[in-house]
């Protein structure tokens, strides 16, 4: 009965994960003009966050509920507000975006926190998403570095510079 308890948990954990990582590809896509800044001026691009080392996120400059807001003043709202729900629902909740041409690890049977770029202007955006899941047996996932592994790995459309 335990070690079913634990895999609905997991289940119900994996697809809140799905759902962030979809509102959040959702919310990029339709920020078209970041989306089409470099990598360097893009905030969602190299968007990292660890509710556990970071804590509750910032408010950002503006809260874009009523006031007008700029494409960035948007982003940063979006990113705050998708935070805010990633801390509430996942335990230890991680996330990282990169552009990743191989987030499965082969080598280790898993997806891989790395982020390899590949060659190349059109690699996708990968949203990872991650928290500190038990095996069946109630001991943690680990990696061979000791971390939790991402459990969700979504890949948002290509965008070229």
């Amino acid at each position: 009965q335990l070690t079913a308890m634990r895999t609905t948990r997991q289940s119900g954990l994996q697809t809140m994960a799905v759902q962030l990582a979809t509102e959040l590809a959702d919310k990029m896509r339709a920020n078209d003009g970041q989306m089409k800044k470099s990598d360097a001026d893009n905030p969602f691009v190299g968007l990292s966050y660890q509710h556990s080392v970071d804590g509750l996120p910032q408010s950002p400059s503006k809260l874009c509920y009523s006031a007008y807001c700029n494409t960035r003043e948007l982003a940063d709202f979006d990113i705050y507000g998708w935070k805010k729900r990633l801390a509430s629902t996942l335990p230890d909740a991680r996330a990282l975006v990169c552009r990743d041409a191989q987030p499965w690890d082969e080598a280790g049977h898993a997806l891989s926190w790395n982020c390899q770029p590949g060659t190349g202007t059109g690699t996708s955006l990968v949203i990872k998403l991650g928290w500190q899941a038990k095996n069946s047996d109630g001991s943690l996932v680990r990696d061979e570095a000791k971390q939790f592994p991402p459990v969700v790995a979504f890949t948002v459309e290509p965008y070229v510079q």
